[in-house]
């Protein structure tokens, strides 16, 4: 798959050109002396090539033809970094700095997956101490990878490497025994999906509180695979169904991929303002209203929503909007706030830390990942502190009646209508070849 890329140097022609010369000669003569074996044979003389020639004329030509590149697969450690990696080969500072700079255009440095495996070319310069870099090639996910290598001008530039991927719907669906995510998981949909689907859903359930036992789901997803068939990532939900409580909702992806939403059959969007909850799998620990404060151990008014959940549960933003806040909030811990318009805002606190990327200014989207649970500032145990601001006030979230999003009309309910034809017909096919 790696083959050493650059230009071929004039020294290295004349070598090769000298050893087909050689070979040339060497063959003639092996020709010239079988046929002197053949008149030595019919005078009764046995003749045979001295071993030993032929040994020193096969390892000077493979002496002179020997190429000055290295090809090295170096499998990732823990503690180790592009530097580290490159000194250990005898790397030239310069190299590695400009292969750092590469690197950074697309991934961290300092962030390699431990286990994956990176392929090198350096070459052996006779006139230096130190080697010079041809090729490094690393995965950073599993369908994509970087390539550094030297252009013709003799200069290192980096490129994204998307590996090619196949995509298949797939159908999926469980009867919920304990939660929602262990049914999921059995029905072997991978995480990322299952928060997607719970996200959709987040809108009209409470999932803590609303499912019962026999509850059941159906999804119909995108999954894409490699050339050896094996999964690499999921895609977008298309369709989504629950039957929670005695109640049935049924869900239509609908629009472009960069701009869309989920609506049920009668083209009314499933998205409201804010999510009812902003995190998964999680119990609610203490409702908003008067409590004995745990750590104070005196009545106090609670502005908020407690969720108790394992640390490190991924917490969602309840609505799309800017962050305004994303900072250490004494009692609060780490905190974010999101102001979603003039009306609606919604503090997150007590997080372990913040999701990738979250600062003041950052523009969140429904249901994004913004940090995850932690017990920091005044807290006993892993949970989140949620709260809803709605025109400054602090109000109860569990409560709180939200709009709902926009129902399609005209033409866009035309189209709608199509495309829910067209995924009924794909649902039905799909259920046709599982049986």
């Amino acid at each position: 798959m790696y083959r050493i890329l650059g230009k071929d140097m004039e020294k290295k022609k004349l070598i090769i050109a000298f050893a087909s010369i050689l070979l040339f000669f060497f063959l003639v003569s092996v020709v010239y002396k079988n046929d002197s074996s053949i008149q030595e044979k019919a005078e009764g003389r046995k003749y045979s090539l001295d071993q030993n020639d032929l040994n020193t004329i096969k390892e000077f030509f493979y002496k002179q033809i020997k190429s000055p590149f290295i090809n090295i697969s170096h499998v990732i450690k823990s503690g180790d970094t592009i530097e580290k990696i490159l000194k250990k080969y005898n790397v030239e500072s310069s190299q590695i700095q400009k292969t750092i700079n590469q690197y950074k255009k697309y991934s961290k440095p300092n962030q390699l997956l431990v286990g994956n495996k990176i392929d090198l070319v350096i070459e052996e310069v006779a006139s230096k101490e130190k080697n010079s870099i041809t090729t490094f090639f690393i995965p950073i996910t599993k369908s994509t990878s970087i390539e550094i290598k030297k252009n013709d001008e003799g200069k290192l530039e980096a490129k994204k490497i998307i590996t090619k991927l196949y995509k298949r719907k797939v159908l999926a669906g469980n009867e919920i025994k304990k939660n929602l995510y262990s049914a999921a998981v059995d029905a072997k949909i991978n995480p990322d999906t299952i928060i997607e689907f719970a996200r959709i859903f987040g809108f009209e359930i409470d999932f803590q509180r609303d499912i019962r036992k026999n509850d059941n789901f159906k999804i119909v997803y995108d999954k894409y695979f490699d050339e050896g068939g094996g999964f690499v990532k999921s895609g977008s939900i298309l369709f989504a169904y629950m039957s929670v409580n005695g109640r049935e909702i049924t869900l239509y992806k609908f629009g472009n991929d960069k701009d869309y939403g989920y609506f049920d059959i009668d083209g009314k969007s499933v998205e409201k303002a804010l999510m009812k909850t902003p995190i998964n799998g999680a119990r609610l620990s203490s409702p908003f209203g008067m409590r004995k404060h745990p750590i104070l151990g005196y009545n106090k008014k609670h502005l908020g929503t407690d969720f108790a959940a394992p640390a490190g549960t991924p917490i969602m933003a309840s609505g799309s909007g800017t962050i305004t806040r994303a900072k250490w909030c004494g009692g609060g811990g780490n905190c974010i706030k999101i102001k979603h318009n003039s009306t609606y805002e919604t503090v997150y606190a007590h997080m372990k830390s913040f999701a990738k990327g979250m600062k003041v200014g950052k523009k969140v989207r429904q249901g994004q990942i913004i940090g995850y649970v932690g017990s920091t500032g005044m807290s006993t145990g892993p949970h989140l502190h949620y709260e809803v601001i709605v025109n400054g006030k602090k109000v109860n979230s569990q409560t709180l009646k939200l709009p709902s999003g926009k129902t399609l009309k005209d033409e866009e309910r035309k189209q709608f209508e199509i495309h829910r034809i067209k995924t009924d017909v794909l649902i039905a096919e799909l259920i046709s070849k599982q049986n």
